[in-house]
């Protein structure tokens, strides 16, 4: 990523505290600039904060609320309209995908099938 460009803005939402540190290191590695949220009320906090997001990252599997109704309120209240949203999780049935995607998820990555590199690389690609 050139210097010259503006840096794209990651949200990373995941309960799981070593996951979250982990994937912000990759994205800012990366040239990324990213914040992260340990809990969806903490990811609903900084939508209504109006902070700017090129892309969010959400994780399903957290307590309430979990990933479905955070995408749920953002849809619903029109938070972050430019960002694409990812949910990152391990929930990997077909029934828990369809359901992301009819929510409105961009994409689906499942955790345990992509290493954090090719999960940059997937994102990388999704903002281009």
């Amino acid at each position: 990523m050139n210097d010259d460009k503006i840096k794209k803005r990651i949200l990373i939402t995941d309960d799981d505290e070593f996951l979250l540190e982990m994937y912000a290191l990759k994205f800012r590695e990366q040239g990324f600039e990213t914040e992260t949220a340990k809990n969806g009320e903490e990811a609903l906090k900084k939508a209504e904060e109006k902070k700017n997001f090129d892309l969010i990252l959400l994780d399903i599997v957290m307590p309430s609320p979990d990933g479905f109704e955070i995408l749920a309120t953002i849809k619903q209240k029109g938070l972050f309209p430019n960002a694409k949203i990812i949910a990152l999780t391990n929930l990997g049935q077909k029934e828990d995908i369809d359901k992301g995607k009819q929510l409105g998820f961009d994409d689906y990555i499942i955790k345990a099938r992509h290493t954090p590199s090719e999960v940059v690389a997937k994102v990388k690609n999704i903002l281009k």
